[in-house]
């Protein structure tokens, strides 16, 4: 993992966008990713919930928000969406 990126234990369930937020800190900037519930679903199981499904998967999901960053796929917003 690239130590300037650091993803804090702060996520949340966003009601208004059904995903998931959680916060990363870049050389001491902050960024949002998301992932939306229904992705979370879809990947790891409909059993638990969504933000189960993200604590569970944590160390997967960071990687590829990690991955995304570094090719700066950040939407119109500034946010990393995982899909």
């Amino acid at each position: 993992m690239n130590q300037a990126i650091q993803f804090p234990d702060r996520e949340h369930w966003d009601s208004e966008r059904h995903a998931v937020c959680f916060p990363a800190q870049i050389n001491g900037f902050n960024l949002t990713c998301a992932i939306h519930g229904e992705v979370l679903q879809q990947r790891y199981g409909r059993a638990s919930p969504k933000l189960e499904l993200f604590r569970a998967h944590r160390w997967d999901l960071e990687e590829e928000a990690e991955s995304l960053i570094a090719r700066q796929q950040e939407d119109d917003q500034g946010w990393v969406w995982l899909s």
